[in-house]
């Protein structure tokens, strides 16, 4: 049984996120109950080498994560990555307690055609027992997860590539849960708020809905900053390189405000909108307490305020390093400004500590 969740045993691990875009990296320690940041780096992918969350040049993925292991200047070897939560079926099922793992695991083999779509020789599963089933102490709830193989081991191919121990292969989604705990207490947010926390990368903007702590639904949507580079490009007749740069550095013409970047922001609140209606719809929720905002994009000036207008409720800006002490060989402005594009892999980073 390949695993998904991992097991770690050592006290540091490397939490690569693998974004379409850049591949980033994070280094926490943990002293005394308080963490700190010890080394981070980010490195652009080569154009296409993931589409739509699929590595498709594991190569091109490796080189980048050499990149930013030689920029970070970590000597950490172990590492933790992530699959998209859209690439992964998550069951709960129930199984007698007395079981042990071993045993547990040759049943969930055995029944696995019950639970999964695919052919088993086609898929890695594992599975995590979460406690015994309320109400009936013979019964362990158990949730079990698979994901096609070649999605975990492309993964683990572009980390071994680059000279890393890949250790665990997470879950997005509840690499996202643990960051989220981060900015939960750093913004005093109580267990009953029901909070969306909304990632907006470069072409893909995933909402995830917590409430008491945990994740009770998570939606993807294609739609990112890529876009806005794309309106720069055609508004302005530049290479998708040259776009990209002016919109990261500035320099564009007076009516890019107004033409450009006062649209695109309009568009953020749109697919925000049509995204939490799909979980209205799809739940007993009606409503979100408030909206924190991560991903590549959540930093862009007027953002926050613009979604708060849209939506009638507080929006902020995720940071989940705000508590933590930063190594004096971390840039820390330059920390401080991808913050919010660094939740998955604070998250990753932050099994090690598990």
């Amino acid at each position: 049984m390949i695993g998904l969740f991992g097991k770690n045993k050592t006290a540091t691990l490397l939490g690569i996120d693998i974004s379409s875009t850049s591949v980033k990296l994070l280094e926490v320690s943990c002293s005394g109950g308080r963490y700190k940041i010890e080394s981070y780096a980010v490195a652009a992918l080569p154009p296409g080498a993931v589409v739509e969350k699929n590595i498709t040049d594991i190569d091109g993925v490796s080189a980048a994560i050499d990149k930013a292991t030689q920029l970070s200047k970590t000597k950490v070897k172990q590492a933790a990555v992530a699959v998209a939560g859209s690439a992964v079926i998550l069951k709960n099922i129930e199984m007698d307690a007395a079981l042990n793992d071993d045993d547990m695991e040759q049943q969930i083999i055995h029944e696995a055609d019950q639970y999964i779509p695919y052919a088993l020789d086609e898929v890695a599963i594992d599975f995590d027992v979460l406690g015994t089933v309320e109400g009936n102490e013979d019964l362990a709830s158990v949730l079990l997860a698979a994901c096609r193989k070649e999605n975990v081991d492309n993964r683990v191919s572009a980390l071994e590539r680059a000279g890393l121990q890949p250790k665990v292969v997470d879950i997005e989604a509840f690499a996202m849960e643990r960051s989220y705990q981060l900015v939960r207490s750093n913004q005093n947010l109580s267990d009953e708020q029901v909070v969306a926390v909304v990632d907006i990368g470069a072409t893909m903007t995933t909402l995830n809905i917590f409430h008491r702590g945990q994740s009770v639904y998570t939606r993807e949507q294609l739609f990112g900053g890529k876009q806005l580079t794309e309106d720069i490009q055609r508004r302005y007749s530049m290479t998708m390189a040259e776009a990209g740069l002016a919109k990261k550095q500035g320099g564009l013409p007076d009516d890019y405000e107004s033409e450009v970047l006062a649209p695109f922001r309009e568009a953020v609140v749109q697919q925000i909108t049509r995204a939490l209606q799909f979980f209205f719809s799809a739940s007993q929720y009606n409503d979100i307490d408030c909206a924190i905002l991560a991903g590549g994009v959540a930093a862009m000036d007027g953002l926050a305020e613009k979604v708060q207008e849209g939506l009638g409720v507080s929006v902020t800006t995720a940071n989940p390093f705000a508590e933590m002490a930063v190594a004096s060989r971390v840039d820390a402005l330059a920390l401080s400004a991808d913050a919010p594009a660094l939740m998955v892999a604070c998250g990753l980073a932050m099994r090690g500590f598990e």
